[in-house]
């Protein structure tokens, strides 16, 4: 398997080349991009080739995808395939105040003209994705129900911490799902200063037998290693591609 790492991971990184030149060399053949990066997709697409990697996926925020074009651009710059919406577009989401049903039926129109252009276009979760409306549907369901393009980019770890079975989800939607963030969380009271994440098999998920999970019951093409707050951030990547090695995946 070739194993994705979400540079937001690295955004505390004094250079984004040397950090793309020690991911390959850890042995991750594609990274996945996020908004902040894509002032200058030219010379993104550079450093990408110059490290022997590709940046099949990414994340862009609402506002970004609104000029969809301009995205669509950047897309075809950077040799991205498939771009996630990372989070609702405002707080009022995250307490409970967005219109879950119009932000599906925004994504379903973005979604729409990247398939006219080639591209696939999906959603990637937080926890708050998962708080039930007076009908009994979740947000995640709502995006998802608004078009049959929109895909979602599991964020596994997220919907424990949404205190949701990820075997539910896997095996309700994954026909929908095509990326998955390997993510792990640390045990209870610690990792404190790292927001309560931990690197990949140095937590509490079994992700060995989730990968084979995800593999058996989804669409996922991409495996995506992230971490919210790594105080060290190669360290991250070193010991989580450790583990994945392990594994024999």
């Amino acid at each position: 398997m070739d194993f994705s790492y979400q540079l937001y991971s690295a955004r505390n990184e004094a250079s984004l080349d040397e950090t793309l030149n020690t991911l390959a060399s850890l042995g991750y053949k594609q990274v996945e991009g996020w908004g902040g990066q894509f002032a200058d997709p030219a010379a993104l697409a550079q450093s990408l080739k110059n490290a022997g990697l590709t940046m099949p996926t990414a994340h862009m925020g609402y506002g970004q995808l609104e000029d969809t074009d301009a995205a669509l651009k950047i897309v075809d710059q950077v040799g991205i395939q498939t771009v996630y919406c990372p989070a609702p577009p405002s707080e009022a989401f995250r307490t409970g105040g967005g219109n879950w049903q119009e932000f599906g039926e925004g994504l379903a129109k973005i979604a729409a003209a990247f398939k006219a252009a080639g591209k696939g276009f999906g959603y990637h979760n937080h926890h708050w994705e998962f708080a039930k409306d007076a009908n009994g549907k979740t947000p995640m369901e709502l995006i998802l129900d608004a078009s049959p393009d929109t895909q979602w980019e599991m964020d596994l770890a997220w919907v424990v911490k949404a205190s949701e079975d990820p075997q539910f989800w896997l095996s309700k939607l994954g026909s929908r799902i095509t990326a998955v963030h390997v993510k792990d969380i640390a045990p209870a009271g610690q990792n404190a200063d790292e927001d309560g994440w931990a690197d990949v098999g140095h937590g509490t998920l079994d992700w060995k037998t989730l990968i084979a999970d995800v593999k058996a019951k989804t669409q996922a093409k991409y495996f995506v290693l992230e971490h919210d707050k790594p105080l060290d951030a190669i360290r991250f990547a070193r010991q989580s591609m450790d583990t994945l090695k392990s594994y024999g995946v």
